[in-house]
């Protein structure tokens, strides 16, 4: 008999798969991402009652099948279906953009409690509260560093020069080299982003922060656009493809 596996889990997305099943994707707490396939799903009243919505949290229970890739969805119960961010498309436009990036940086089977609980948090935070790109950079950068992709601000990546050297009045982000090169090294790279110093330091102690920021906390346009260009850029580089759901943020903001 197949052991059955028992653990909280969030809906990251579904597609259908022949006439009644669907394929589904789930970040676990305890497994990972995985992906399993829910027999019946489009047809069945009882054992995937409006649990299997993107975002829904679920007490999922699957079992692993020989010689597949895809494991046995045998249920998936729902516990907390977000429902005050499933009324803004604002908010869904924020969170569609949440779990996609999460999807992206998060392999298959890699157990990482700490990022469960992230894009838990995060999703929890927009169903509470209002929206901020301030929200969405900080959640983008712990996960980054969650996920083993930090960018790394103190100092030129190539001349190790350091970000507080006053001779340096601009820097330069390198998604390749993962971090600022100076003005310097910077010519060596074709795809860099200019940073100012305020940016810089913006972007520095959004790093450093141990909680979500409020939503009403923001730095500068000017700022907020130059940071933005980074952050997503950078985590397109990891994902090795554009980020399809940041098309539909960016009619509610300007990521």
């Amino acid at each position: 008999m197949l052991l059955c596996h028992v653990t909280p889990a969030i809906v990251l997305r579904t597609w259908p798969f022949g006439e009644s099943d669907k394929i589904v994707s789930f970040l676990t707490e305890s497994h990972g991402k995985l992906t399993g396939i829910a027999k019946g799903a489009k047809r069945s009243r009882k054992r995937f009652v409006n649990s299997l919505e993107p975002f829904s949290l679920v007490n999922l229970r699957f079992q692993d099948r020989a010689h597949s890739n895809l494991a046995f969805i045998v249920a998936a119960d729902l516990a907390f279906g977000f429902k005050h961010l499933l009324t803004s498309l604002e908010k869904i436009s924020f969170a569609a953009y949440l779990v996609e990036i999460t999807d992206g940086l998060i392999g298959e089977r890699e157990e990482n409690r700490l990022v469960f609980r992230h894009l838990k948090d995060g999703l929890t935070h927009l169903d509470e509260q209002s929206t901020s790109l301030t929200f969405l950079t900080s959640f983008e950068l712990k996960l980054l560093k969650l996920a083993g992709y930090q960018p790394l601000l103190d100092s030129c990546r190539r001349c190790g020069r350091e970000r507080w050297d006053q001779c340096q009045t601009r820097w330069h982000f390198s998604p390749r080299d993962g971090g600022i090169l100076c003005e310097f090294c910077s010519r060596l790279r074709k795809e860099i982003f200019s940073l100012s110093t305020a940016t810089l330091e913006i972007l520095t102690n959004l790093q450093q922060e141990k909680s979500l920021p409020p939503s009403d906390v923001s730095p500068p346009t000017g700022v907020l656009k130059e940071i933005r260009s980074v952050v997503v850029r950078f985590i397109e580089f990891h994902m090795e493809r554009e980020i399809k759901s940041a098309v539909f943020l960016r009619q509610f903001s300007l990521a």
